[in-house]
């Protein structure tokens, strides 16, 4: 490895080379913060020599004998075919020549004659056209209007982030220097001061060790994210003639914008499920994912697996192949993940009950260009769905067991077909729930796990989650609309709005005596998920401590399931009678409500379980 140091003050950073932004390097995204610590930082040195020396003429000299020099930071870049690339610093580059641009503005204001000096600095001219050191190729129009002093308000900034950054530091840059150089003697002593005294080290590398380097000393003013630099460490290896010419930055840009604009920095969470679903067979394995992923891409065990390391073909390879198709699949998992409609929705499911599990699995199952892709989305996630449901029904849910088992599952999927999926799940499934019932085979569901399953055992989002389930199949199987979008039941908790459980024995002396006085067992009971629903805020409270004779008055328009309770429910209803002789379903009206009628209730549930989820 070779890297040249090579100190300059800003009259040499900003002379006669045009800087280009390499791929490295992101964005222009400094704030005020750190542009406003940057102008302190030069003034703090500027001010207290200027009290003292206020009354010297300004001039090279004067600045040399009198001021001593300051280190603003180091740069990095790297010269290839002739072009000098910024791989660190431009950050600090770019605020710098906004503040040459200032002064540009300042030197025309005060009729100082440093104006032309100051010009060649910002950029040099090429027949008509000016071009500009910190070579902002496509946000030129932002810079060529700052310059030209347009009003701020006029400039461009259609071209993104960078030229709305430029506008916005412009303005933070042009308040500080016009409150601090407030005559000419003091704006001409800053120029000569700013250019003279003000100094950087500039780290030449060569091509090859670009990404090594910028791994360990990119920008400080904001910390890389691992796939950032793992950008830098893949495309780093790429000439960078096949690199323009094939596209590969503008793959990988178009990806990381789409990713990402569903949650900051959400690439990172695309690498880490990819590599967990195509490379960890079990959860430990996994775990190596979970922190700096960029680094362990590239350890001798990965690169048996991904032949990354030093090897551009590879890297080719990847980025037009499994990158390329794996970007675009979670891609397509975001976009339909929560959302309430037919197609895919167990992934409407998924999200509902918080399950990232669809991104781990579904790209374990897939392979480039799969035909089967539609399918294994819809079969995986409506399996997480399933398999998560009926641990928690049985009560046989762990949270660190589920998280286990994905891994398990994953392993038996990977790059397999839609017809395996379902065995994979099944067989997981049944292991785990014999696990938890410390026997040698389990069914997956049955109802000696189920009987006693509540709201005591159940956290409160998945009872709602339940029941809503509950009222989507009574909806689609009567062909009648439901009464509320599924989110609203599983989320809304409002005193109004909101949907709270419902207790059908209410706690009274009639509801106790049903149950012999005793308080253990009518509590437990009277939780189980058969003596429970779901009642909008205002019903919850209207119903209250009632008998149920009148509480099954408060039923009528609420959700489906409620209202199979009362009588009118079945009553010249054709479709709700196609629905019990289709599924022999014990569906019938409850005029009284005793243990044999909960027991009843829990049953039927048991039986529609059966049926949704078995």
């Amino acid at each position: 490895m070779d890297i040249s140091p090579d100190k300059q003050n800003i009259d040499r950073v900003f002379s006669n080379t045009a800087y280009y932004i390499d791929f490295y390097q992101r964005d222009y995204r400094w704030t005020d913060e750190p542009v406003l610590r940057l102008l302190d930082d030069i003034f703090f040195k500027f001010k207290e020599q200027y009290a003292r020396s206020e009354d010297l003429d300004p001039s090279p000299e004067t600045i040399t004998a009198h001021y001593p020099w300051y280190y603003l930071n180091t740069y990095v870049t790297n010269v290839v075919g002739g072009w000098t690339y910024i791989v660190d610093g431009q950050q600090r580059l770019t605020t710098l020549s906004l503040i040459l641009v200032k002064l540009r503005h300042l030197a025309k204001h005060y009729g100082s004659e440093l104006q032309g000096w100051i010009e060649t600095k910002v950029g040099g001219q090429q027949g008509f056209e000016r071009h500009f050191w910190m070579n902002h190729i496509g946000h030129k129009e932002a810079q060529k209007a700052l310059f030209e002093g347009k009003p701020l308000e006029e400039v461009p900034i259609d071209s993104g982030i960078t030229a709305e950054n430029m506008v916005a530091n412009y303005r933070t840059i042009s308040a500080f220097l016009d409150k601090e150089l407030k005559d000419k003697r003091c704006f001409e002593t800053f120029v000569f001061y700013f250019l003279y005294r003000l100094v950087l080290i500039n780290l030449g590398v060569e091509q090859t060790d670009v990404s090594m380097v910028f791994e360990v000393i990119n920008d400080r003013g904001v910390r890389l994210r691992p796939y950032e630099i793992l950008k830098g460490k893949l495309l780093g290896q790429i000439d960078k003639i096949e690199l323009d010419k094939d596209h590969y930055n503008e793959l990988w840009e178009e990806r990381a914008n789409a990713i990402n604009a569903f949650k900051e920095d959400e690439m990172d969470a695309f690498f880490r499920f990819f590599l967990k679903a195509k490379f960890a067979n079990s959860r430990k394995e996994g775990q190596r994912f979970d922190g700096d992923y960029h680094r362990e891409m590239f350890s001798a065990s990965m690169d048996e697996k991904l032949g990354l390391l030093h090897n551009p073909a590879k890297v080719k390879a990847f980025l037009k192949g499994e990158f390329d198709y794996y970007s675009n699949l979670f891609i397509k998992l975001r976009e339909h993940y929560g959302k309430d409609q037919n197609d895919f929705r167990g992934l409407l499911y998924n999200e509902l009950l918080d399950l990232d599990a669809p991104f781990h699995l579904v790209l374990s199952a897939c392979v480039p260009d799969d035909p089967e892709e539609d399918e294994k989305i819809a079969v995986i996630s409506k399996q997480i769905d399933r398999f998560y449901t009926l641990l928690q029904l049985q009560n046989a849910y762990d949270s660190n067991e589920f998280a286990s088992a994905l891994f398990e599952i994953s392993a038996k999927i990977r790059g397999k077909t839609v017809d395996v999926i379902r065995p994979a799940f099944d067989e997981v499934l049944a292991n785990t729930i014999a696990s938890r019932r410390d026997v040698q085979e389990a069914e997956p569901l049955s109802y000696s796990a189920f009987r006693q399953t509540g709201r005591l055992s159940l956290n409160i989002r998945f009872v709602r989650y339940f029941f809503a389930r509950i009222d989507e199949f009574l909806a689609t199987e009567t062909k009648v609309g439901v009464r509320h979008p599924m989110r609203d039941l599983v989320t809304k908790r409002g005193q109004v709005t909101g949907f709270h459980v419902e207790h059908i024995l209410a706690r009274n002396e009639e509801n106790l005596a049903h149950f012999d006085n005793d308080e253990e067992r009518f509590e437990q009971q009277r939780n189980r998920l058969g003596g429970i629903l779901l009642l909008k805020g205002k019903d919850n409270i209207s119903s209250n401590n009632e008998v149920y004779s009148q509480k099954l008055k408060s039923y009528a328009n609420t959700l489906l399931w409620n209202e199979t309770l009362r009588e009118d429910s079945y009553k010249s209803k054709l479709d709700m009678k196609a629905l019990k002789e289709r599924h022999n379903l014990d569906l019938a009206p409850l005029s009284q409500f005793g243990p044999d009628e909960l027991e009843a209730r829990h049953r039927l549930l048991f039986d529609i379980v059966s049926i949704i989820w078995g």
